[in-house]
Order: C-alpha cells, then structure tokens, then sequence
C-alpha cells in the first residue's frame, strides 16, 4: 500500500505561484510513475502531467503548458508541481497519483489540495 499526502495549495491571486508538494511512503517510490491531476467542481478530472521512473516527463495538459513544471526527488520521495503564471481557470482541487510498475493506470491516490485562484 502507498499512501501520498499533498501540501501547498492555498488562496493565490492571479498571475502568482504556488508549489505542491506529493510526499510518498514506501521504499519503492522510484519504481512509480508520479503524476498530478486536478478536477473542478461539476467537471471531469483531467491529467496535468507525469514524471516517469526515468526521470523523464509526460506532455503537459495543453492550457499549462509553459506555466507548470513537475519534478521528482527520489531520495526524498517526493514529487513536486511548480505552478507559475496562475489563471483563475487553474482552480481546482489538485489531485497526487502513483502508478507502480506494470499497472494499466494510476491505482494510488492522495486526498488532494485545494488551489484556488482569484481574479
């Protein structure tokens, strides 16, 4: 069992930053594929981004490319998401993943944080 735990959402306003963190237990956390998704209220769920065991990164979500960055600390099992330039239409309840190795999807979850941002 992995369990995730986010922190760094909060109240920001627009054309700030903010950066989530995902704290991971779990001696096998660099074998997972980490990923941030979020979802509004009334919406679908929808994938941001992933960083995978290499180290390498999945294609950002297309309205924040250029703005959000994830990176992966693997001594701290951790992974991060560094959100710049906020938009209102970022406001969601932002969601940590863990896929482990031969999975077909992600079947790991935090609680999620909330990120929302004003006018």
């Amino acid at each position: 069992q992995v369990q995730l735990v986010e922190s760094g959402g909060g109240l920001v306003q627009a054309g700030g930053s903010l950066r989530l963190s995902c704290a991971a237990s779990g001696r096998t956390f660099s074998s997972y594929t980490m990923g941030w998704f979020r979802q509004a209220p009334g919406k679908e769920r929808e994938f941001v981004v992933a960083v995978r065991r290499s180290g390498g990164t999945t294609s950002y979500l297309d309205s924040v490319k250029g703005r959000f960055t994830i990176s992966r600390d693997n001594a701290k099992n951790t992974v991060y998401l560094e959100m710049n330039s906020l938009k209102p239409e970022d406001t969601a309840v932002y969601y940590c993943a863990a896929r482990s190795l031969g999975a077909a999807d992600y079947d790991y979850w935090g609680q999620g944080t909330q990120v929302t941002v004003s006018s």
